[in-house]
């Protein structure tokens, strides 16, 4: 049983070839297929996504079935995975080229529709998103931007946002000067 579990059917360095390829070949499908694909994932993209792992099983482990073979393989992935977060990500350049840049999808209280079909966002989906973050119409917003992680962020028009508490001590410090002047 034991060498059942730890005989690798194929060499470790094979291994980390598999993991590592199809571990990039990865990044640069969801790459391709854009920013909203990690955000807004709707059903059919949930069941892309299970199947993802199970259509490249293969290639990532080759003929091993064995537990230090999976062991191997989940090991490279993390170290693959904490080198691309830890000292390429830090770069600019290269993490604008591996994960793209913020669009920019509303301006000035209107859609931009050029920019929601080229992420391939609906429309509907965004005013959604703009009521989850306390916008309840397009004509309130000054911005709407969909960042590389797909993180949407709204910038509310300055009248409608809240005040901050240093918002209040300033008016408080104003009207004090008021007063006392």
């Amino acid at each position: 049983m034991w060498t059942d579990l730890m005989h690798l059917d194929i060499s470790v360095l094979d291994k980390v070839i598999r993991t590592v390829v199809v571990y990039l070949a990865l990044i640069v499908l969801l790459r391709v297929a854009g920013k909203r694909d990690l955000a807004q994932l709707n059903s059919f993209d949930l069941i892309v996504v299970l199947l993802l792992s199970n259509v490249v099983q293969n290639a990532v482990i080759g003929p091993d079935n064995s537990l230090l073979g999976g062991l191997i393989g989940a090991t490279v992935l993390i170290a693959a995975n904490a080198f691309l977060v830890r000292v390429v990500r830090p770069h600019a350049k290269i993490a604008a080229f591996m994960e793209g840049t913020t669009t920019v999808l509303a301006r000035g209280g209107k859609w931009i529709p050029e920019a929601l079909r080229h992420e391939g966002v609906r429309q509907t989906d965004m005013e959604a998103a703009l009521r989850r973050q306390n916008a309840y119409k397009i004509t309130d917003v000054d911005q709407v931007k969909l960042e590389p992680g797909g993180t949407i962020v709204v910038d509310l028009r300055s009248e409608l946002e809240s005040a901050t508490k240093a918002d209040i001590a300033r008016l408080e410090a104003k009207l004090d000067r008021l007063l006392a002047g």
